[in-house]
């Protein structure tokens, strides 16, 4: 454990900042999961809101530094790829 005053200051925001970063990580993949449950359920009509909040969290962690900013535009990508898919198969049968 770290004994100068500015180590250990910097223990304690590396605590917070792990416990505030693992908390929005969460809140992204259940966007995710909700997202990947209402494009599987029901056409893409409705699963575009849920795309919308998914891609938000995940440009607004990439641009904080909690991810990578190649990772979330990477996690978005293959979101909008699969939505895309949804709506190119739609169109195909009908």
């Amino acid at each position: 454990m770290a004994n100068h005053p500015s180590a250990l200051k910097r223990a304690k925001q590396n605590k917070v900042r792990r416990s505030r970063n693992a908390s929005v990580k969460s809140k992204i993949k259940t966007k995710v999961k909700q997202y990947l449950q209402t494009l599987d359920a029901s056409p893409e009509e409705s699963a575009s809101p849920a795309l919308i909040e998914a891609v938000s969290l995940i440009n607004r962690a990439g641009s904080k530094g909690i991810l990578h900013p190649r990772t979330a535009s990477r996690k978005i990508s293959r979101l909008s790829k699969k939505i895309n898919k949804t709506s190119g198969q739609s169109a195909a049968q009908a």
